[in-house]
């Protein structure tokens, strides 16, 4: 595979951005950035050490609705012909579909009731997720892909496998490498499915994700299963031993929803407002949604446990002493 890898300016969410170049028959962009300036400078400038043109695009694959990886889609498409191409779980709203983007909103302005989230930093985050849907871009035509299509990018063939719980829609797009002994690998470009540093965040990040962190692990216990060789990530650098990586995001998930019971026993019934600040502290721009976000989507796990009970906004312990551990799949890790 003709793989290049473009690094894009982020100072907002995980780290700075990658967007991938696949040469070749059908010369592919998986992910291209937010629609700002910079990060189209960053792009262009990438293309251009690569020796490609942006008339040269056929396909844009993206792992995800999120503007950090979506919001130039549109723009290019517009410039270049190009195809656009997710999951059909997002495709509307990277297509900016009317009742696709109200629908979103709907869900956003009940969940901030739902969590408590003081009238002073809904205000706040409202502001912030203005900035984020200017950076979203222009729609782009997109055609939706489903779990298990077959794409053709660069000269060779990727598989998509739908991988939701950050975002409804996050697929990944995986195929065969080489090492440079010639032996083959098998790898994966994943999004914000598991990254090399920080814990994508769920319940926050996409709200219309039901059972968010369920739905979450049953991906991480899928790419446990598949154990990939390689995957390159969203945000940062390729991770080498990823099966390793989605081992410790879901410890990190372990110790978080042992933090939450703890929460609930030390300081009685709360809400996802109160439970977060408690795991938190302060929480400011993108954080007054995901911290929030994170607690209920815990809360939520341990209610379908039976391990919490929720009364309207409130969520109460009843079981003094969980077996947090038997909530998540074991690993040889």
């Amino acid at each position: 595979m003709d793989l290049h890898r473009i690094r894009l300016n982020n100072t907002v969410f995980e780290g700075r951005n990658n967007a991938y170049l696949l040469t070749g028959e059908t010369t592919t962009l998986v992910d291209v950035g937010a629609s700002l300036d910079e990060i189209r400078a960053d792009l262009d400038a990438g293309l251009g050490e690569a020796g490609v043109e942006l008339s040269d695009i056929d396909q844009i694959l993206l792992t995800h609705w999120h503007a950090d990886h979506a919001g130039l889609a549109g723009e290019l498409q517009a410039e270049s012909g190009a195809v656009v191409r997710a999951h059909e779980a997002d495709a509307p709203l990277i297509a900016k579909e009317t009742d696709a983007v109200e629908a979103e909103r709907d869900v956003r302005h009940r969940r901030f009731d739902e969590w408590g989230i003081p009238e002073e930093k809904r205000d706040e985050l409202v502001d912030f997720m203005g900035l984020h849907d200017e950076i979203s871009g222009d729609p782009a035509d997109v055609i939706p892909l489903t779990d298990g299509d077959t794409v053709d990018a660069g000269d060779d063939e990727l598989e998509v496998v739908h991988l939701p719980g950050h975002a409804a829609g996050l697929a990944a797009f995986a195929f065969a490498g080489e090492t440079s002994a010639g032996a083959t690998t098998d790898e994966a470009f994943v999004g914000d499915a598991i990254l090399p540093k920080y814990t994508p965040n769920v319940g926050g990040a996409d709200l219309r994700v039901d059972r968010p962190l369920q739905t979450y692990v049953e991906s991480l216990q899928w790419l446990l299963d598949r154990d990939f060789d390689r995957a390159l990530p969203g945000h940062r650098d390729p991770i080498g031993d990823p099966t390793a990586r989605t081992a410790t995001i879901l410890q990190h998930h372990r110790e978080r929803t042992e933090n939450v019971v703890d929460v609930l026993s030390e300081h009685g019934p709360a809400d996802a407002w109160t439970v977060s600040a408690h795991l938190f502290g302060e929480l400011e721009n993108i954080h007054i949604l995901h911290g929030p976000g994170e607690a209920w989507a815990h809360l939520d796990h341990l209610v379908h446990a039976d391990v919490v009970a929720a009364d309207g906004r409130e969520y109460r312990l009843v079981d003094d002493d969980p077996d947090v551990s038997s909530l998540f799949p074991k690993t040889k890790y």
